[in-house]
């Protein structure tokens, strides 16, 4: 099956991984390679997330769990706006420079400070509230339109990496 909440999770492995190979580059090509691939999916990712599930989670959330009150799919949301906003702040701000640059590496360390913060708030809040109160189906129907998104998109070509207004977002969505 084509689960929503296995696919999201298995992107933030692929994220965290590229972040770990930047460690290990040895030039400035080496870094370019690996930054280019791992700028371009930090983009697509966040559109990925804003077209498929975060609007599945503003209708299907956990808002009135009892006993999760926390879980408000709204905020969730405000604030995977804002990270993915935030990270999107670094991505370009590191292609104005040098990859190696002292410049290029404080917008990547940004980035990287950024997506981490992101992907365990989102793994500790969104999904699970997500996976409490989503059908198995529905689960599956994202996914499958996760994957599509994916092979839509196999280059950065049709995404939009600008920032959102989360409140906007949110409005649009609900």
């Amino acid at each position: 099956m084509a689960d929503i909440i296995e696919l999201v999770y298995a992107d933030h492995d692929w994220l965290r991984r590229q972040f770990f190979r930047l460690d290990d580059a040895k030039s400035e090509e080496e870094l370019a390679a690996i930054w280019d691939q791992l700028s371009a999916r930090l983009d697509a990712h966040a559109e990925a997330e804003e077209t498929v599930f975060y609007p599945a989670l503003l209708k299907h959330g956990g808002k009135d769990d009892p006993g999760n009150p926390e879980g408000d799919p709204e905020d969730e949301t405000e604030d995977a706006i804002t990270d993915h906003n935030a990270i999107r702040d670094a991505v370009r701000a590191s292609r104005r420079h040098k990859p190696g640059s002292q410049e290029w590496f404080e917008a990547v360390l940004k980035a990287r400070t950024e997506n981490g913060e992101h992907l365990d708030e989102e793994e500790r809040e969104a999904m699970p509230d997500f996976i409490k109160s989503a059908s198995l189906e529905l689960r599956h129907q994202l996914g499958m339109q996760w994957l599509q998104f994916y092979a839509e998109h196999d280059t950065t070509r049709g995404i939009d990496n600008r920032d959102k207004d989360a409140d906007e977002y949110i409005a649009k969505h609900s």
